[in-house]
């Protein structure tokens, strides 16, 4: 969905990296689902199946082959397999699937988990690195559907297509371990995590990523598997008003083994959600991200043909509000919302989109229909970082279909 710059063979390559990054995030998260089914073992055993399932229609102005015409382009994005068990009072198991750009089934999360009180848990495997609440909510969970396409800067994980040499992860995830729990009856909630982050390329000395999260609920507790999060609860969760902090930092987790950058990013995220007397309920979501490289990677290796890991560096931020109306139309209630997100690199021009859109609601994140209007140039400069990036303000419609069980 994103057209970069045209002009070299630089440009070339970062237009194919942002292409198959951006898909691949699209397809990539979802919180621990509530399975479909569950098969009680004995008093401690039990295992659940589930699965989840988004398709999406998108017309992108200037977007077709040719350049001048609007893109037509449907995509099956998310197609996965759920799969939880509980094989002791204390033990649990993960295993979700989805499917990768090929249409093959690849392991989207494997984590061991021991839950043994709400202060103190640890989950070992392949899971969500810790980050701010866009991440951890994932497309599933989220209050809108182009969360990943037109949103701020990604995380180190997100860059790519599968785990392996020169990725710091994949769709969000990484194999490593996360602490997480919760005191003061759930109110604060905290993630530390432990990665391989970037594997070779400029970490040539096998730093690990270091990942934290800390949130604070003022008002009523969210509640969600492990330390994963949601974008909106349709007024289920009553009155939400949390605030969140996350950092990841990773040593030589940027450039080339020639030009190595240490990564440091920041994030400060917020959910006010409300139940009005009238049963609308009004959302909103906001972030802000501070993301910077230092010790390293320079400008003139990030505009050079390869670039290697390359990461932003500067400010983002994200801020939406919603309503839900009450009272069914048929058999959903219908929730307009607008959009708008401004990404600032250090080392390339601004660019920034205006969102327009309605959810229409049938069974909360179960089963909704998303339409989306998008005008900015952020989806022509995509993640496309160097000194002279360019792309035009272009117009974009998104309908999607989301489905779980």
């Amino acid at each position: 969905m994103i057209s970069s710059i045209k002009n070299t063979a630089a440009k070339g390559y970062l237009k194919a990296f942002s292409a198959a990054a951006l898909s691949t995030v699209i397809a990539g998260y979802s919180p621990l689902s509530t399975a479909g089914a569950t098969f009680k073992i004995d008093d401690t055993k039990w295992l659940s199946i589930g699965a989840g399932f988004r398709t999406s229609f998108t017309a992108m102005e200037s977007g077709a082959p040719n350049g001048d015409d609007w893109s037509n382009s449907f995509a099956l994005n998310n197609m996965r397999l759920y799969l939880n068990a509980q094989l002791h009072e204390y033990i649990k198991l993960t295993f979700n699937t989805e499917i990768s750009n090929n249409d093959e089934i690849r392991v989207l999360d494997a984590i061991g988990q021991f839950e043994i009180m709400p202060e103190f848990n640890v989950w070992v495997g392949r899971m969500l690195v810790p980050a701010e609440r866009r991440e951890l909510n994932g497309p599933f969970y989220s209050a809108v559907w182009p969360i990943f396409s037109a949103g701020t800067p990604f995380e180190p994980s997100d860059f790519g297509t599968s785990i392996g040499s020169g990725t710091a992860g994949a769709v969000g995830r990484d194999d490593g371990a996360t602490v997480w729990g919760s005191f003061m009856e759930g109110r604060l909630q905290y993630a530390v995590g432990f990665f391989r982050g970037l594997r070779a390329s400029a970490n040539q000395e096998d730093n690990i990523l270091f990942a934290q999260r800390i949130a604070y609920n003022f008002l009523d507790v969210e509640k969600n598997p492990g330390y994963y999060t949601s974008g909106t609860y349709y007024g289920g969760g009553g009155d939400i008003f949390t605030i969140g902090l996350s950092h990841q930092y990773q040593e030589d987790g940027a450039g080339t083994a020639a030009d190595a950058g240490d990564f440091q990013g920041f994030t400060v995220d917020v959910l006010y959600e409300t139940v009005l007397g009238n049963e609308g309920v009004v959302t909103i979501n906001g972030e802000y991200k501070n993301y910077e490289i230092s010790n390293g990677y320079s400008t003139a290796t990030r505009d050079s043909l390869m670039p290697g890991f390359n990461m932003f560096e500067g400010d983002a931020y994200d801020v939406s509000g919603m309503y839900l109306i009450p009272g069914k139309v048929l058999i959903g209630q219908f929730q307009p919302y607008l959009r708008y997100v401004n990404v600032m690199p250090d080392t390339s021009a601004d660019r920034d989109v205006y969102e327009a859109g309605v959810n229409y609601i049938i069974d909360g994140h179960n089963a909704r229909i998303s339409l989306a209007w998008q005008y900015g140039d952020l989806m022509t400069k995509g993640l496309d970082y160097s000194s002279d990036a360019t792309g035009d303000d272009v117009h974009a419609i998104t309908l999607g279909l989301q489905l779980q069980i």
